[in-house]
């Protein structure tokens, strides 16, 4: 069979892989005929980079109207400002006081990162404590001997409960939006009125020492310093140590008015081992004592509050809104009397924004200007008796009445979203409530109050308390302001590119001429769009939007698209329109198509319909693996219908020459095949369920044990067990792609690349293995010892990201993986010349053997050719493409492994068994139903490559909310702090969206594989007995080289593939995007939609760039095999 590439293919020789034989017509020299043109590499690049653009500038445009920070305030609140109520208003207040008499001259604000309620509850009934039980016996002393000078609360935080947002709470008064949660390790100023600004400006000192987040969102407001890294969540010491080196001396100095100490061991310590360690109870414990000592170096002006910001899970994780995130602690402690009375039987339930407008007024200082907040009323009781503590609290409920007043028309002008009855219903409860507190004044005599007047005063109370917690409730419900148009806006560009890429891919018949018709338009269009746009912003002289000039630009390059397309549709209509209408074979066979194609895309369409329900979103993890089980039986089902798993009958005799004209019959073995892959593909499905992250929605539900490290695990036995056997599966991994290279004949190169492979991948392996030995064993190591093992926990790591980058170098510098044998007979002499002494009988001994054995040689050589005159012999160039992504894979399976925890290797190794079976029933498949197409990819591949996508992204222990991300993926080989947020993102994020990368990166391997596996299913289908002319035809495999027979169609199918590909990742986008729109009122909008919104996005943007990173590797090896061929000719 000729090539126009020059090649013909020999069936591998045992332990040899793939041989390729390029015929030459002499023995001086070779003569091969003309190579194929080039495929078409940058066009096809370009134009999925620009369907990429697309869809990223339909999720800005949608986010932007749909994670609306609020409008913040540029006002803030002053002395001199009009809200000093009676009686105050006609009396000057005391020197330092603001508004109100300040109470205390000076305050400690201790906040223990992740105080949960419970780590400060002391229940003495327990005679067996859990670790985080019973360990702060401070508080409770404290609580139960002065019971009038300390108290215990509830603090509960406001989701999302991300350190940084709590921060926020806890110094602005407001209410944190949903979206600042991405930016809680890159910390941006406080802009907005805070208590800390308030005390700068009146001349406070603060102090402060701890988690260097302060130091971000407050620059230079503190009187003095001493910030710690914080990101480092293994990091359980450094700044608590820290603190305390600093504490005792800064109190004992005097030289401070306020002192904020924020502790992170516990936090810290719930991330690495959870509440439930003996690392908890040495925290607390070290907390408590902290605690104890620093009560004693306080003074009698000296207010004490010990808060959490927020509370923990049982996994030690937070940033949600589930019962054990928000439930958090405050202490508060004086050596003055604080409260009239005893304290309540159970310990009563504040949000934490009501200890702005507190501290605020007790340290004498205005309540900074968007607080929300409601006062503690029952810390200005005083000394006094009921009435007079009942005045004093409606003094400072009518100041936090009136500024809270204040801010929600100031916020009502500027955002006008806050509903308008609800904006008067406000208001009229505000004027009823200060003008019977002003009547009521008027009527008292100092503090002498009429008996017939002391009911009303508990009444007015109430009346305060109502339109203050009516007024936060009125703010969150609407607090997050919705853009609609913006939201329409990305949603219809969002779903114009998922109608482009099918359109396209259905379309795309030529890459060349495709791609370079349909971009120029759009080129054209999209920056005229821009231009437009930006004119019009000049003459109305407003700021000018990037990311909407982005939007526009994308919009019209799409209506360039389809306005070319559909004068291209209308031209091929008149061309069309006089010829006969579709025979009935042809509609029959379009009808059977469109059935064909309505499986997969039913269970695409009933994955994104499932996007709209919570409950679906909820229990996806257990979805997925079901819809990516029925695709594969439904295609086994569908050949089931067509026939293609049936053995037909045994032919008559007479028949035999007619059947074996015609295609072979299948067997047996090939329906087994099958078969025996389903089922395969079935066990890993299940097994895949055991690594699975729990929701909070789900109480029954227990996190896999593989999600822990082993670090973890106290039986030694058993960590050794696992670590033995993640260490094998490396190993087996190792060894797996090595025999699978060796086999198609890509291991017999001595290229950098084949060298690397064959020594650099157990060298990963060792790596890993060594990281895993120190890691798991990092705690119990001692002294000098310790050090070491802090050593070598950041030196192993780092050479794994060094030799894989060394890897990836060498696959994309050189991705030849070819061994080019040259088996040419020498043109000179077939014997060496006799160097001895002269003499004619020794000359004819030494001639005569070599003549022999030369002969031997020639004629061995050519038997072994047969009908082949091969002169150059090419290992492995039948499998070069795949040869090139398999190696890619490993190493980036190497990397990814690295940053999850050491049993998730099972998982990993899950992960690429399935994906392996799936290319196999993918092109078993396609053999059994006769499919012609080569050079397209069923839809039923690409839908189930992604589901397994899906699948193994909660196989991982992953879940779209923010407690699962793996935050401790930032710090693997990295000991300190890091100096930019860059790098930690892209660790965690390649942890979270681990299975995204592989399977796309892998993506082109759907095209590839089923002729990788032309050789294999051919000599299934050898026939037993044929002539050596017969038997050499049949041998003769093209493989992935009969893609360079049709460089346009392989570029043509590299496309098409790209645009399923990205129109099966952009419905579910679009299906997350118009769940999100329509639930927004939703009540778990926030909890469910918007996050699986969130983690949906960032799954596509990270998939669609390693689409296109696989893709360019495939291009890049296609150029690689036309240099070489190049040089090959010039031999």
């Amino acid at each position: 069979m000729g090539v126009t590439a020059g090649v013909r293919g020999v069936g591998p020789r045992v332990g040899a892989g793939s041989e390729w034989c390029l015929p030459g017509q002499s023995r001086r020299g070779l003569s091969l005929p003309v190579l194929p043109s080039r495929m078409q590499r940058w066009p096809v690049v370009l134009f999925l980079a620009w369907v990429c653009f697309l869809f990223f500038a339909g999720i800005g445009l949608f986010m932007s109207g749909f994670l609306l920070t609020r409008i913040e305030l540029a006002s803030s609140s002053s002395c001199s400002d009009p809200l000093v109520p009676p009686p105050w208003e006609r009396q000057s207040l005391p020197p330092g006081s603001c508004w109100a008499p300040q109470r205390f001259s000076k305050a400690v604000l201790v906040i223990i990162d992740a105080l949960h309620f419970e780590f400060a509850r002391f229940d003495p009934a327990k005679a067996s404590p859990l670790p985080y039980e019973n360990k702060l016996g401070v508080l409770h002393q404290l609580a139960t001997s002065q019971p009038r000078h300390a108290r215990l609360y509830r603090f509960r935080a406001d989701p999302p409960t991300a350190t940084m947002q709590r921060i926020k709470g806890l110094t602005t008064g407001s209410l944190p939006t949903f979206i600042d949660v991405g930016s809680n390790f890159a910390s941006y100023a406080i802009q907005e009125d805070n208590l800390l600004a308030q005390l700068v400006q009146n001349g406070r000192r603060v102090v402060f020492m701890g988690d260097d987040t302060w130091e971000g969102l407050f620059p230079k407001k503190f009187f003095r310093s001493y910030f710690f890294p914080s990101f480092n969540v293994k990091d359980l010491h450094t700044v608590d140590d820290g603190i305390l080196q600093h504490l005792y001396p800064t109190v004992d100095s005097g030289e401070w008015d306020v002192l904020i100490a924020h502790f992170l061991g516990v936090d810290h310590c719930g991330h690495k081992h959870g509440p439930d360690h003996p690392e908890m109870a040495k925290k607390l414990t070290q907390m408590n004592e902290m605690l104890r000592s620093l009560v004693d170096h306080l003074g009698n002006d000296t207010l004490l509050l010990v808060a959490g910001d927020h509370g923990m899970t049982e996994t030690g994780d937070h940033g949600g809104d589930s019962e054990k995130e928000v439930n958090a602690a405050l202490f508060v402690y004086s050596r003055a009397p604080l409260f009239g009375s005893g304290p309540p039987e159970e310990p009563e339930t504040i949000p934490q924004v009501n200890l702005v407008p507190t501290v605020a007024l007790l340290l004498g200082v205005p309540i900074p200007y968007s607080n929300i907040g409601e006062v503690m009323a029952e810390l200005f009781a005083g000394d006094g008796d009921a009435v007079s503590a009942a005045l004093q609290q409606l003094s400072v409920y009518h100041i936090n009445a009136k500024q809270v007043d204040r801010f929600l028309q100031s916020y009502s002008l500027v955002a006008q979203d806050l509903p308008a009855e609800q904006l008067q219903h406000l208001q009229e409860l505000f004027s009823s409530a200060v003008e019977e507190h002003t009547q009521l004044l008027t009527q008292v005599q100092g503090t002498t109050v009429p008996p017939e007047l002391e009911p009303r005063l508990g009444s007015l109370i109430s009346r305060f308390q109502h339109y203050l917690r009516e007024a936060r409730a009125v703010c969150t419900q609407s607090w997050a302001r919705f853009h609609p148009l913006r939201m329409v806006g990305g949603c219809i560009l969002i779903a114009s590119s998922c109608l482009l890429c099918y359109m396209a891919s259905e379309l795309a018949t030529s890459s060349q001429s495709f791609c370079r018709s349909c971009l120029l338009y759009p080129l054209f269009w999209g920056p005229v769009g821009a231009a437009l746009l930006w004119l019009v912003h000049v003459f109305t002289q407003e700021g000018l939007d990037l990311l909407l000039v982005s939007s526009w630009a994308a919009a019209a390059s799409q209506l360039g698209f389809f306005w070319h397309w559909w004068g291209q549709h209308l031209k091929r209509a008149r061309l069309t329109g006089s010829q006969p209408p579709l025979a009935s074979g042809g509609l029959r066979q379009r009808l059977r198509a469109w059935l064909g194609l309505a499986f997969p895309m039913g269970i695409l369409f009933f994955r994104c319909g499932a996007m709209f329900s919570d409950s679906f979103v909820v229990a996806e993890a257990r979805v997925a693996p079901f819809l990516l089980a029925s695709l594969v039986m439904l295609l086994v089902g569908k050949l089931h219908w067509d026939g293609r798993l049936t053995v037909p009958e045994a032919v008559p005799a007479g028949l035999a020459g007619d059947v074996a004209s015609r295609e072979a019959p299948l067997g047996w073995s090939e329906i087994w095949y099958l078969l025996c892959l389903v089922a395969m593909f079935l066990v890993c499905v299940r097994l895949s369920s055991f690594f699975h992250q729990c929701r909070e929605e789900i109480p029954q539900c227990r996190p896999s044990v593989f999600l822990s490290p082993l670090a973890s695990l106290k039986n030694t036995r058993a960590k050794n067990l696992f670590y033995l056997l993640c260490v094998a599966l490396l190993a087996g991994l190792v060894y797996a792609v090595q025999s699978w290279l060796r086999h198609y004949g890509n291991l017999n190169s001595s290229g950098p690349l084949v060298l690397f492979v064959r020594w650099g991948f157990p060298l990963v392996v060792l790596c890993i293995a060594c990281y895993w030995a120190v890691a798991s064993s990092a705690d119990d190591s001692l002294g000098k010892l310790q050090e070491l093992v802090q050593v070598a926990v950041v030196v192993f790591p780092r050479a794994v990201y060094g030799l894989a980058s060394v890897g990836l170098l060498l696959l994309l510098c050189n991705p030849m993986t070819v061994f080019a044998k040259d088996t040419r007979e020498s043109a000179g002499s077939i014997v060496t010349p006799y160097l001895g002494v002269p003499g004619s009988e020794v000359d004819f001994l030494h001639v005569i053997p070599q003549i022999y054995k030369r002969m031997q040689e020639s004629q061995k050589s050519r038997l072994e050719r047969g009908s082949c005159r091969a002169t150059v012999a090419a290992y492995g160039l039948g499998s070069v493409y795949s040869a090139a992504l398999v190696i890619a894979l490993t190493l980036l399976g190497f990397l990814l492994m690295l940053l999850h925890s050491e049993r998730l290797s099972f998982a990993f190794l899950l992960l690429f068994l399935e994906a392996f079976v799936l290319l196999h029933i993918h092109t078993c498949a396609r053999g059994l139903a006769g499919d012609a197409e080569l050079f397209s990819v069923p839809w039923y591949a690409v839908i189930s490559w992604l589901l397994a996508a899906s699948q193994f992204f909660y196989s991982t222990g992953h879940q779209p909310i923010f407690p699962a991300i793996h935050w401790n993926a930032a710090f693997v080989g990295f000991h300190l702090d890091h100096s930019t947020n860059l790098l930690p993102a892209v660790l965690v994020g390649a942890n979270t969206f681990a299975s995204h990368i592989l399977f796309a990166v892998g993506c082109p391997l759907l095209l590839l594989w089923p002729f990788v596996c032309e050789m294999s299913s051919s000599q299934r289908k050898k026939p037993k007995k044929e002539s050596r002319e017969e038997l050499q035809e049949v041998e003769e495999h093209m493989m992935e080289m009969r893609l360079r027979e049709s460089p346009e169609q392989f570029s043509t199918a590299l496309l098409r593939l790209g645009l399923k590909y990205l129109f099966v990742l952009g419905a579910q986008l679009l299906a997350c995007v118009c769940a999100a729109m329509i639930l927004r009122r939703h009540l778990m909008v926030w909890k469910v939609f918007a996050p699986k919104f969130l983690f949906e996005s960032l799954g596509f943007v990270v998939s669609s760039i390693c689409l296109l990173l696989g893709i360019s590797l495939v291009m890049r090896v296609d150029c690689a095999v036309s240099t070489w061929f190049s040089q090959l000719r010039l031999r």
